[in-house]
């Protein structure tokens, strides 16, 4: 191969796509390995994290493309001799980005973002995505909520969801999720459950895995239209005929902060800002100044969050379990688990001292958890684990805030009170969206 090297800066899902839509069987390009953030659960092939399979890296790669660890960067660009870094993950700050591409100039290569436009697939069918800011500011709820309004409207959806592809990627170039059988069938991990479930429980098909050309192949055998349900603050992998973004007030400032949380929000038709039910005043006015400030032409829908207990916790004194990835890398010190047991005055224990090995370290990578425990469970190791800490843990229950049945995955030793939170729009204004492109739709 005589083409420019590059090596993909990713973290199992992006990054694929990125390659499959733009660099595999390119000849201008070798990519010569992907690097790993370091948070990633990829396992090991051989003392080394997993390839990307020939199978998948298309003909110009017989032996399949390497995997290196992105702290040895700087090692993996003199190596390989990369001449272009090419960044291809969701959720990180603008600064972390800089950092990055300082480590790749430094080093030699040029640092690289593929505008979504290049690596967008066209569908046959219309397709409303849902995009985000940040992980966690109630994405997926909005999925849900658009996805139930056009089921109601006589039309077929399907929700493609970004890829969480942990396992064997020859085994996941698509899945189609539509039992809870399905989770099992697939051996997925807690973070994909807390996805999937939710969309499955309300009668919804769900499809994933890592070649999204082949999966809008297969989505759209079924569908009449086709909704986008991106992962962390992922861009949409298809043309979208609707971008709705959602921001979080909670967090006022990340939606212009993050990358490519402030693509989603320049590129939005739709903004949804959520959670205003639990937010100040004045920090829903400074996430509405910043949408008006940078995409003055989105239409803004206001939302509330509204979290349903659906058992007796009053006065209990209770281990709080929230959503993964929420409450570590989405940088959030608290969920729906939590406002719950305040608003019902639980004492909340401190999860810390009974967290078995892996999730200790969790709790030492994220310092800011104090009062809860997140839902980690991307190996059978760290589902051990996490089973193993909530039985330790000394309370009267569990309030559970993950979209996932807890009580479903692990044999836990007290009772599990679920908390589930929905979008609630405050007018119609979504509803007339949502009409719009049903009726274009049809």
């Amino acid at each position: 191969m005589t083409g420019k090297k590059v090596i993909i800066l990713g973290a199992a899902g992006m990054d694929y796509h990125v390659f499959n839509t733009y660099f595999r069987d390119n000849p201008e390009y070798e990519v010569v390995g992907f690097t790993a953030a370091a948070e990633q659960n990829l396992g090991t092939v051989e003392g080394g994290l997993r390839r990307y399979p020939p199978e998948l890296a298309g003909k110009l790669y017989p032996e399949g493309i390497p995997t290196f660890p992105e702290d040895k960067l700087e090692e993996v660009i003199q190596e390989t001799g990369a001449e272009e870094a090419v960044l291809a993950y969701s959720d990180v700050s603008h600064e972390y980005v800089m950092h990055l591409a300082s480590r790749a100039l430094a080093s030699g290569a040029n640092f690289r973002l593929l505008a979504p436009k290049y690596v967008m697939l066209k569908s046959k069918k219309p397709v409303i995505s849902v995009c985000a800011v940040r992980t966690g500011c109630g994405k997926s709820q909005t999925s849900r909520w658009i996805a139930l309004k056009l089921k109601e409207k006589g039309l077929k959806v399907v929700v493609v969801r970004e890829p969480m592809p942990y396992g064997d990627l020859t085994e996941q170039v698509w899945q189609r999720f539509a039992t809870l059988e399905d989770l099992k069938k697939y051996k997925c991990t807690v973070e994909e459950m807390e996805e999937y479930e939710p969309h499955i429980t309300h009668g919804l098909v769900v499809y994933a895995g890592v070649d999204y050309s082949q999966i809008l192949k297969h989505a759209e055998e079924e569908a009449d239209v086709v909704l986008w349900d991106g992962g962390n603050n992922e861009i949409s992998f298809f043309v979208p005929d609707v971008l709705v973004t959602v921001v979080d007030p909670l967090r006022p400032g990340h939606e212009t902060k993050y990358h490519p949380g402030e693509v989603n929000l320049r590129m939005a038709d739709v903004v949804v800002v959520n959670k205003e039910d639990s937010a100040k005043q004045e920090d829903i006015d400074a996430v509405i100044r910043n949408v008006k400030r940078v995409n003055p032409n989105a239409k803004i829908v206001h939302a509330n969050s509204v979290i349903k207990v659906n058992g007796d916790i009053k006065g209990k004194k209770v281990l709080v379990v929230e959503d993964g990835p929420t409450v570590t890398h989405g940088g959030m010190s608290y969920g729906a688990g939590f406002v719950a047991a305040k608003e019902n005055g639980c004492d909340v224990i401190d999860p810390r001292p009974y967290a078995a090995d892996e999730i200790q370290k969790t709790f030492e990578e994220f310092p800011h958890l104090k009062n809860v425990l997140p839902a980690m469970g991307y190996s059978e190791k760290q589902l051990k684990e996490l089973e193993e800490t909530v039985n330790a843990a000394e309370c009267d229950l569990v309030v559970s805030g993950t979209p996932i049945d807890l009580g479903r995955i692990l044999k836990v030793n007290k009772p599990i009170v679920r908390v589930t939170y929905e979008l609630e729009p405050k007018d119609d204004s979504l509803d007339k969206i949502v009409d719009e492109f049903a009726a274009k739709a049809r």
